[in-house]
């Protein structure tokens, strides 16, 4: 199947593990959120829960990221996912020391610049690569 400009469209595995990764990256954003909620309200013990999901949600940021790579080269795909992937990795890890630092005014905005930036990114795997062509 091709796009519209002739081009090929990625295969199909490549734009799953991008849509897979991505989802994933969002469910572990989105229970961050949730845990840093519950923690704010008094649960001292979802402070340690947070910090390890975070751990997890930024892993896998970098499999995200590389499955964006892949889309882009050799899957011929658009540039622009991996520069979105490497920006939401440096905005993640500016994140991350934030919140090791206990940096609450820089911590609780960002991470809400970082959700909705990744629902975008992960609605346009489904509905944009649709769109496009791919799998």
């Amino acid at each position: 199947m091709t796009s519209s400009n002739s081009t090929p469209a990625p295969r199909g595995w490549i734009v799953w593990s991008l849509r897979v990764t991505a989802t994933a990256h969002l469910a572990g954003v989105l229970a961050q959120a949730a845990l840093a909620g519950l923690f704010v309200t008094g649960d001292v013990d979802l402070l340690t829960w947070h910090r390890n999901n975070g751990g997890v949600t930024h892993s896998m940021l970098y499999l995200q990221l590389l499955a964006a790579v892949l889309l882009w080269r050799p899957g011929r795909g658009a540039w622009w996912p991996a520069a979105a992937g490497a920006a939401l990795v440096a905005l993640e890890t500016v994140q991350v020391v934030l919140g090791q630092h206990r940096i609450i005014a820089g911590h609780f905005p960002l991470g809400m610049a970082i959700f909705g930036l990744s629902a975008v990114f992960t609605a346009w795997t489904w509905l944009g690569l649709r769109r496009a062509g791919a799998a």
